[in-house]
């Protein structure tokens, strides 16, 4: 199998790391070489955080290249305008609806902008905007946000859910598997626009 990248971008706090475990444990459940790589930057005062995943019979590189990524996973809209040129030209982007104001914008440098959909969509028409923050309150954990867009992800990969569901079991905390799984299953049993 050729070497598939996803990059998946967020804001520090939304779980991007979390869910690169659950795939990097999935890919690996799968039989793939997997590498990751992970980029925090600010991630404590809620700047972007950055997670490349690459997955395949054999893996070179953890980095994914700008043109090449197959899937953006957004966890906040403007992280993945801010990202969305690394999807390759057929790549697929799977965005939270969720809106964070940055630092600049809060301070009042900037206003955060209202056409980013559009904006995205001019980029990437067929781009999956989801609002997994929404269902995460619905079951009652803000936190599980990240676990119900992988679920919508897990649409798009061809993977039985019982090999998510052991993916993440192994990844989040022992305590929160039963709301993590119940994310899952909300994400990927949901419909989308």
């Amino acid at each position: 199998m050729d070497t598939r990248s996803i990059l998946i971008v967020g804001v520090g706090g939304q779980g991007t790391l979390l869910a690169s475990r659950i795939l990097g444990s999935l890919f690996v459940d799968l039989g793939y070489d997997v590498k990751i790589s992970e980029v925090h930057g600010m991630a404590q005062r809620g700047g972007s955080v950055v997670t490349h995943v690459r997955y395949g019979t054999k893996v070179f590189s953890p980095l994914v290249e700008p043109g090449t990524a197959d899937i953006l996973l957004a966890f906040e809209k403007m992280e993945a305008l801010r990202w969305i040129h690394f999807l390759k030209e057929q790549g697929r982007a799977i965005i939270n609806s969720q809106e964070i104001e940055p630092m600049s914008v809060i301070m009042g440098a900037y206003e955060y902008p209202k056409d980013l959909e559009d904006r995205i969509r001019n980029v990437c028409p067929g781009a999956v905007f989801f609002d997994a923050l929404a269902v995460a309150k619905e079951l009652g954990n803000i936190k599980v946000a990240n676990t119900v867009l992988i679920g919508v992800l897990a649409r798009f990969l061809n993977v039985e859910p019982p090999m998510w569901e052991k993916a993440i079991k192994t990844a989040v905390p022992p305590k929160t598997i039963e709301v993590n799984l119940k994310a899952f299953h909300r994400g990927y049993n949901s419909e989308l626009s």
